[in-house]
């Protein structure tokens, strides 16, 4: 008879106790999801920059070796189909700008000044807005073609020429050298948090970018 008191009395204890347990995590669940979900983002970013920098550093190497064997749109379709699990066709873009020494050479054609020779832009991304950050076409009356090479049209004959600052000074007269850019945009999961007065945790920035050149 005295053993039923107590199963009672143990029982009350363990539905406290659990009572207890549930207020805790419902405290400490937005603290988790404030710290979990940032991390998570800056996981996603990683990840991201990582598959940016060898979509570029590939791209480099295969246009320096194919660029007289295949167009370069295939070459820059085959870049993004390596790029799962990001969605390069609708948050992507791709540009490879030949260049050669020909500019400022000294008496021993060294120390050239880099001019853009050709560039094309992936016609199978979206780029957002973003422009190739070496040299961009649409500039010095200079066009972006119309037939599905994504070629730009009018390079060549210009006065000045279309120099770059990439690699200045590293060029022979001649030589040729390629830059391939890969752009993503990321939308963070969470922004900044708000912690009051003023005070608020950094964002990160939703533009990813990469270059290589060989």
């Amino acid at each position: 008879m005295k053993t039923r008191p107590r199963l009672a009395s143990c029982r009350k204890t363990r539905r406290k106790t659990r009572g207890i347990v549930s207020v805790e995590f419902a405290l400490l669940l937005p603290l988790l999801l404030g710290i979990a979900l940032p991390l998570y983002d800056v996981a996603r970013n990683i990840q991201a920059q990582m598959i940016l920098i060898n979509v570029s550093r590939e791209g480099a190497n295969l246009s320096s070796r194919a660029a007289s064997t295949f167009p370069m749109q295939t070459i820059m379709s085959s870049l993004a189909a390596t790029t799962p699990p990001l969605n390069m066709a609708a948050n992507g873009m791709i540009y490879i700008t030949e260049f050669m020494g020909s500019q400022g050479c000294d008496s021993n054609g060294n120390n050239c000044t880099g001019t853009v020779v050709a560039q094309w832009k992936w016609t199978g991304g979206s780029d957002g807005g973003a422009a190739s950050k070496i040299w961009n076409c649409t500039t010095a009356g200079t066009t972006w073609a119309t037939d599905g090479s994504g070629a730009c049209n009018g390079i060549g004959g210009k006065t000045p020429a279309q120099a770059v600052t990439l690699l200045q000074g590293k060029l022979s007269d001649g030589q040729i050298a390629y830059a391939v850019e890969a752009f993503y945009v990321q939308t963070p999961l969470i922004g900044g948090i708000n912690l009051g007065n003023g005070i608020s945790t950094p964002a990160l920035s939703p533009n990813l970018y990469a270059m290589s050149v060989f």
